[in-house]
């Protein structure tokens, strides 16, 4: 008999028994007649118990040990794979030897497991600094650098950094309500107008200043331009400038007007204009900084783009097949708004989306049929993926939150 101690815990077994296995490490242990190699094989001996000690996890190897004596290597669900995958490393087993259900299920565990492990790698790089303390370290004025940038990146380092952090917030809100109240008719009068644009100069100048401290105390500019959130702040900064700049161009060609070239010149300016007046609305996007329930979100949709994708697929799918079907049906009705097929279109969307405006209904019995079938169609279809969005997100949000506060 082979004496073999585990961990401290003793097993036997017959020598022909592993030697039926030539490549494993017991079995070149039962095989191999020069002592030195076999010493190599183990990491310690006892000469007068003649026992060989292998300073390895005695549960796991009671799976290895039946293995020997059946042939068959079982794997239990509540063993970790990456320990259970290590572990038959060492013992030179191949898992072909396991039974094929055990080999799926413990695929789909090691995917979890990989999964898992992937995304919490990522959800701690959402949280951690573009910049640490210690890359300030032999910069041009690194320690001026790391006071700035403690200031503006880290709320929780000082009152002073959690006031600038409130302030940001609080002036993207009062952009976005000023943009809102730009647009309502009462307050295009030159008073309100004039009070709009003061408002809105102090909030570019107050973002202005907020991306320049953040690129003087970036330790990597690279890096720095490279982040989304400054992207985003740059975004947030850009169309007030663009803005100046088409609003003077708008006022040159305004005194040559008498030119009908230069009067379309003002026309699309002004198209161009309200185009980039529209883009203040990203300012919104910066409350994500600070926001851990936007970062949950916008994490959950990259994670789970698939989804996402399958789910538009589907909803194409059902416009183009319901949209044909009830053209089909309602064409010879007098008076209806299914002329075409892309008609339709804008019908079987409502429809499925489950909102139905009803300013494009069916007339006929099939119609109403059709109809039902993509209301029905769209409830289903909704129901798939929200409910997987919503666990994730909550999953997320509640690790995100969990991170911060450790942090």
């Amino acid at each position: 008999l082979l004496n073999i101690n585990v961990g401290g815990k003793l097993f036997q077994i017959a020598y022909k028994v592993v030697a039926r296995y030539p490549i494993t490490r017991l079995g070149k242990l039962a095989l191999y007649t020069d002592p030195m190699k076999r010493l190599q094989l183990c990491d310690d001996y006892s000469v007068q118990k003649n026992e060989y000690f292998f300073d390895r996890d005695p549960s796991i190897f009671h799976y290895i040990f039946h293995f020997y004596r059946s042939g068959v290597l079982w794997i239990m669900d509540e063993m970790c794979p990456s320990n259970f995958v290590e572990e038959i490393e060492y013992w030179g087993i191949h898992l072909k030897y396991s039974q094929r259900c055990c080999r799926i299920l413990f695929g789909e565990k090691q995917d979890e497991l990989s999964e898992y492990l992937k995304i919490q790698k990522e959800l701690e790089a959402e949280l951690e600094p573009l910049d640490s303390a210690e890359q300030f370290e032999g910069k041009f004025l690194g320690r001026f650098r790391k006071m700035i940038w403690n200031l503006i990146e880290n709320p929780y380092s000082s009152v002073p950094a959690k006031i600038i952090a409130v302030m940001s917030s609080f002036f993207v809100l009062i952009s976005i309500v000023g943009m809102t109240l730009s647009t309502v008719e009462e307050m295009k009068h030159k008073t309100w107008k004039m009070w709009m644009e003061q408002l809105e100069v102090i909030c570019a100048i107050f973002f202005t200043s907020e991306y320049l401290m953040r690129l003087i105390s970036s330790s990597s500019f690279k890096n720095f331009l490279r982040a989304a959130f400054n992207a985003v702040d740059l975004v947030a900064i850009l169309p007030f400038y663009v803005q100046i700049l088409f609003e003077n161009l708008d006022e040159g060609d305004a005194l040559y007007h008498e030119e009908l070239h230069k009067v379309e010149n003002v026309s699309k300016l002004g198209k161009v204009l309200k185009l980039i007046k529209l883009m203040r609305i990203f300012r919104i996007l910066k409350l994500a900084r600070h926001s851990t329930g936007l970062r949950a979100f916008g994490f959950t949709m990259r994670q789970c783009y698939q989804q996402v994708c399958c789910l538009f697929l589907f909803i194409a799918m059902g416009v183009f097949t319901f949209s044909a079907l009830m053209h089909s049906v309602e064409h010879d009705v007098p008076g209806t708004n299914f002329t075409s097929i892309p008609y339709a279109w804008w019908w079987a969307a409502v429809s499925l989306s489950t909102v139905g405006y009803g300013d494009t209904v069916p007339d006929t019995v099939l119609g109403r049929m059709v109809a039902f079938a993509c209301i029905s169609f769209g409830i289903i279809l909704n129901g798939m993926p929200i409910s997987i969005l919503y666990n994730k997100f909550s999953d997320y949000y509640a690790k995100l939150k969990a991170h911060e506060n450790e942090t």
